[in-house]
């Protein structure tokens, strides 16, 4: 059997930063252990399988397709930066026709259109809701030991806790922040809390001046100590951050070491769209 299998680094225009993806286009089912199993293979904090909705469609021609998401370990409701790369994988190298594509996911339907060089995504918008810091304490500790907190959030839709650092602080303290993840699952147990988002107010002067807010994600309870550009992640700072700055319109930059940029709209539908560049690194077949 052969699968043609793509990997695209999304939230970047260069080769080997933002965040890496594979992407499976099947033309027929695959056996259901067969997804798991090509994840670990493939072993990026994605693989994005696309498939056929009915028995004449056309990675071409068709503007409907089914989307699942697998990390090395476990399928996953939602992933931006592997959506993106299969919208771009549709767009660029299978030369779709259409200029909307809608993934039928566990997360609903999610569209995809090319605005000039970049992605959007229409994403669901996560709300976010004040956090008692006595549940979480050893968790916040072990993320960022003593460091000044200013706000606390969760996202019950998303079971992801929003850590908010003192405006204080720089871009390189977050940047230089080491963070031992694999503490996180010790210090977090109840299944509460499924990925930890640090952010900081961007600058407006200074040499990074124009990013709105900055972040680094971490997600060790799904086997990714840390990701590097994380669209699922935006769809809760975007709330956030929206609200904090009274802006609908953000520029984010995630700052893991491959580092990635997220063009932020919100939409006026609850929704909100992130829109992102791609690099295509490797085209090929997976045989078994």
């Amino acid at each position: 059997m052969q699968i043609p299998v793509f990997t695209v680094d999304a939230f970047t225009n260069r080769p080997f930063s933002g965040n890496p993806a594979a992407v499976c286009l099947l033309e027929n089912d695959l056996d259901e252990d067969l997804h798991q199993k090509i994840a670990t293979e493939m072993n990026l904090s994605e693989t994005a399988f696309i498939r056929k909705l009915h028995p004449g469609d056309d990675f071409t021609k068709s503007s409907c397709f089914g989307l699942r998401w697998f990390t090395p370990a476990n399928e996953v409701p939602l992933c931006g930066h592997a959506t993106l790369a299969a919208a771009a994988v549709l767009f660029h190298i299978q030369k779709n026709t259409n200029s909307v594509l809608t993934f039928v996911t566990l997360s609903g339907e999610l569209k995809a259109r090319q605005v000039e060089d970049h992605i959007v995504l229409d994403l669901p918008l996560y709300l976010t809701y004040p956090q008692v810091l006595q549940e979480v304490q050893e968790l916040i500790k072990a993320a960022v030991g003593d460091m000044i907190i200013q706000d606390l959030r969760y996202s019950p839709d998303t079971k992801k806790l929003l850590v908010r650092l003192s405006d204080a602080y720089e871009r390189s303290v977050l940047e230089e922040l080491q963070v031992s993840a694999q503490r996180f699952l010790s210090a977090e147990k109840t299944g509460k809390v499924k990925g930890l988002i640090l952010t900081l107010k961007g600058n407006a002067s200074g040499k990074h001046k124009g990013h709105d807010f900055y972040s680094r994600y971490f997600a060790p309870w799904y086997g990714l100590l840390e990701d590097p550009v994380t669209g699922s992640a935006h769809a809760v700072l975007s709330s956030y951050w929206s609200e904090q700055l009274g802006k609908k319109e953000m520029l984010a930059f995630q700052c893991s070491r491959r580092g990635g940029e997220l063009k932020i709209s919100l939409r006026n539908d609850g929704r909100v769209d992130i829109a992102g560049q791609i690099a295509v690194v490797l085209k090929g077949n997976l045989t078994f």
